[in-house]
């Protein structure tokens, strides 16, 4: 009969802690979940992932099409005076022109580049979306009242650097400019 008793002690006790520990990991989900609704800084905030992402695939496609642009170009400016020139040179601007081709062939990264952030751009949604399903059950209240830690103090340097702007965001190239004027 004993062993009964002692049984159900350490049954109790492992509930407790299986419960106790149940308990702190919801709420380190619920702190988790504050700092995602309520990001103790700008470069935390879920909501502008898509924003950047979206700016990344921009900027690569801009670049891509100047880069096509200018191979084009140049391959344009050998094949005029390639029947100008001694076989020798005629050689050179054809290998000139192989390499062109072969920059034309490297730029379909991005479209890869593209098809790639759109499936981490769809992952974001999801898990935006979960998040904001968590925030709706607990409360928006509820997460509002919990405080929100900065993980790491930034450096006086790294407050002056936000990186990239996005389009309207920051200081603009011409106000830059007009600094050194």
């Amino acid at each position: 009969m004993n062993d009964t008793k002692d049984n159900e002690e350490i049954d109790l006790d492992t509930l407790k802690g299986e419960l106790v520990g149940l308990f702190q990991y919801v709420s380190r989900v619920r702190h988790e979940i504050a700092a995602i609704n309520r990001p103790a800084d700008e470069e935390h905030d879920i909501s502008s992932m898509g924003d950047q992402l979206d700016a990344i695939v921009g900027a690569t496609e801009e670049a891509t099409n100047t880069i096509m642009e200018s191979v084009e170009n140049a391959t344009e400016l050998l094949s005029g005076i390639r029947n100008d020139v001694s076989p020798e040179h005629q050689k050179v601007i054809d290998q000139a022109i192989n390499s062109s081709n072969n920059i034309f062939e490297a730029c379909s990264f991005q479209d890869i580049t593209g098809q790639r952030v759109s499936k981490v751009m769809k992952s974001i949604i999801y898990v935006e979306k979960r998040v904001n399903a968590l925030i709706g059950i607990w409360g928006k209240e509820e997460l509002d009242k919990i405080e929100v830690l900065v993980e790491k103090e930034k450096t006086a340097d790294e407050k002056l650097l936000s990186g990239p702007q996005l389009e309207g965001k920051g200081i603009s190239q011409d106000e830059i400019d007009s600094l050194f004027d």
